[in-house]
């Protein structure tokens, strides 16, 4: 299990992700739309001034069952090791173990 303060570290990263979203697209849409490079370094200078943590690609996944972020298959939402352990036990349909 992952430990509590990172889980929660990450909650916090979703809100203010969240919080931003709309203000981080406006932005880059208006620099897309100018001509001026001095208008640009404008806009690209209040894009820059908004928290580091409110970007989307500061998140990470994490398996729902253990918290882990390492190899973790998106179409599950489980990671690596607890997906093998699953697919052992057949609980997950479609899903058959490998082997040659």
């Amino acid at each position: 299990m992952a430990r509590k303060s990172w889980i929660q570290r990450e909650k916090k990263k979703q809100k203010l992700e969240q919080k931003y979203h709309l203000i981080r697209q406006s932005l880059k849409k208006e620099i897309n739309q100018v001509s001026s490079l001095i208008e640009k370094w404008e806009i690209h200078g209040k894009l820059q001034s908004s928290p580091r943590n409110s970007a989307p690609t500061r998140l990470h996944r994490r398996c729902f069952s253990t918290g882990r972020t390492r190899a973790h298959y998106r179409d599950f939402g489980l990671s690596g090791y607890r997906l093998r352990e699953m697919v052992h036990a057949c609980l997950l349909p479609g899903a058959t173990k490998s082997s040659w």
